[in-house]
C-alpha cells in the first residue's frame, strides 16, 4: 500500500486512506509511541528500557501484560527447542499421470532421478528453449506440407518447395514466442528454411528409389501395455507402393544416433523405446511395419541422411557396417523392448519404488531442466579433482 500512496502514515495522517477514525488514531498512536522508543533506545540500558516500553504502551494494563513481562526478563523463553523426532520411513512414489509414453521411459533409462523430479514431482516447470521451439515449428510445417504433397514427384518440384518455404515461414511466426529475441528467431527460420529445402532433396531422390505415399501425419498412437496404458503421437507414416508395407518416420530436430547400428544397439540396451513403440502400436492396429526411421532436420548444410532399420524375422549372421545408416532390426529385439516397457511401467505405476538413482553419465546433466536441484548429479569429468 505504502509503494502506491507513497509513506502509509502520513497518507492516514492525511485521510486518504479508507480506515475508521478509531483505527485512525490508534495507528497514529501507536506510531508516535514507537518513534519515541526509536529516539530513546541508544541512550538507555536494558532494564530502564524495558520499563519505559511497559509504560509507554501501557503494558501494565493489558491481561497479557504477564506474558509480556515474563518473556521480557527471559527472552530466552521466545525460542524453545523442538524434541527430535525419528525420520519417517521411505515410502514408494506414484507418478501424477495415469499414462505412460516412450518419452517418459526414455526419460527414466535416462536417468531415474530425472523421471521422479518430472512426472512425480512435477517439480518445475520447464520454459522450453529455442532448440524445442524450433522442433514444433518443423514438425508443425512438415505436417501442413505433406497434407499437400502425399506423394513427392519430381514434376511438382518448383511446386514443393515454394510450399515447404512458406509452410516454415507460417509455423515459425505461430511459434515465435518460443524465442527469447528476435534475432534468434530469424536465425532459427533461416536455419529451417534451407534444411526445408535439404529435406525437399532427399524427398525427391527417395521417390526415385523406393515410391511411396504418406499416409498419416501426427497419428496418435495409444495401446494398452500389460495393463498399462501408453499414449504418443507418430510423425509421420509412410505406405512403400511397390510393397505396401508401412515405414513409421520419427523426425529429429536434435542429435541423434551416427549410424543404424548404434540405434539398434541403443534399443537392444533399453536406452530408447519410441520406434518400438510406436511399432508395436501401428501393428496392434492392424499395420504391417515393415521399417523404422529418424529423420534428422538439424543441420542446414548437410544432406538428409535418415537412420533407417528395416524389421526382419531373424537377426543376420554377419555383421553389419558401423557407419551405415541403414541396417536391420529383428522382431525378437522389439520384443524384449515391449517386454521392457511393460516391466518398467508396471514397477513405476506400484507406487513401490522408493529411490530413483542419478545418472552415471555427466553429459546427461548438461541440458537437464532440474541440474539445480539434483544435489547428487555425477560431477563432470575437468572438476571431478577439484572437489
Amino acid at each position: 500500500m505504502a509503494s502506491r500512496v507513497g509513506g502509509l502514515l502520513e497518507a492516514i495522517d492525511a485521510g486518504s486512506l479508507g480506515i475508521t477514525p478509531a483505527e485512525r488514531e490508534a495507528a497514529l498512536r501507536f506510531a508516535g509511541r514507537a518513534r519515541r522508543i526509536r529516539t530513546i533506545a541508544q541512550t538507555l540500558e536494558d532494564e530502564p528500557l524495558r520499563e519505559t516500553i511497559v509504560e509507554t504502551f501501557d503494558l501494565n494494563a493489558n491481561p497479557a501484560s504477564s506474558v509480556v513481562s515474563a518473556r521480557m526478563e527471559d527472552p530466552r523463553g521466545d525460542i524453545e527447542l523442538a524434541a527430535a523426532v525419528a525420520p519417517e520411513t521411505p515410502a514408494g512414489v506414484f507418478a501424477r499421470q495415469r499414462h505412460f509414453s516412450a518419452s517418459s521411459l526414455n526419460a527414466y533409462a535416462e536417468c531415474a532421478r530425472k523421471w521422479f523430479y518430472r512426472y512425480a514431482c512435477g517439480a518445475i516447470e520447464d520454459p522450453g528453449s529455442s532448440a524445442s521451439a524450433y522442433g514444433t515449428a518443423f514438425h508443425l510445417a512438415l505436417e501442413d506440407f505433406h497434407g499437400e504433397f502425399p506423394r513427392p514427384r519430381a514434376a511438382d518440384e518448383a511446386a514443393m518447395r515454394r510450399r515447404v518455404e512458406e509452410c516454415v515461414t507460417w509455423a515459425f511466426e505461430r511459434n515465435r514466442d518460443g524465442f527469447a529475441t528476435a534475432v534468434e528467431f530469424e536465425l532459427q527460420r533461416r536455419r529451417a528454411r534451407r534444411t526445408a529445402q535439404r529435406y525437399v532433396d532427399w524427398l525427391l531422390a527417395q521417390e526415385k528409389r523406393a515410391p511411396f505415399e504418406v499416409i498419416g501425419r501426427e497419428v496418435p498412437a495409444n495401446l494398452e501395455l500389460g495393463g498399462q496404458a501408453f499414449v504418443g503421437f507418430i510423425d509421420r507414416l509412410d505406405r512403400d507402393e511397390r510393397s505396401g508395407g508401412i515405414g513409421v518416420v520419427d523426425y529429429k530436430t536434435g542429435s541423434i544416433a551416427a549410424n543404424a547400428a548404434e540405434y539398434r544397439e541403443k534399443i537392444r540396451q533399453f536406452r530408447d523405446f519410441q520406434l518400438p513403440f510406436y511399432y508395436w502400436a501401428r501393428t496392434a492396429a492392424g499395420d504391417r511395419v515393415t521399417r523404422l526411421a529418424l529423420l534428422p532436420l538439424k543441420d542446414a548444410l548437410l544432406d538428409v541422411r535418415p537412420i533407417v532399420l528395416e524389421v526382419v524375422p531373424l537377426a543376420p549372421a554377419h555383421a553389419q557396417r558401423r557407419d551405415d545408416p541403414s541396417g536391420t532390426i529383428a522382431v525378437a529385439d522389439l520384443e524384449r523392448s515391449r517386454a521392457r516397457m511393460i516391466e518398467l511401467s508396471t514397477e513405476l505405476a506400484s507406487g513401490t519404488t522408493s529411490r530413483f538413482e542419478v545418472a552415471a553419465d555427466p553429459a546427461v546433466c548438461t541440458y537437464c531442466a532440474y541440474a539445480t536441484a539434483c544435489a547428487h548429479k555425477p560431477a563432470a569429468l575437468p572438476e571431478r579433482f577439484g572437489r
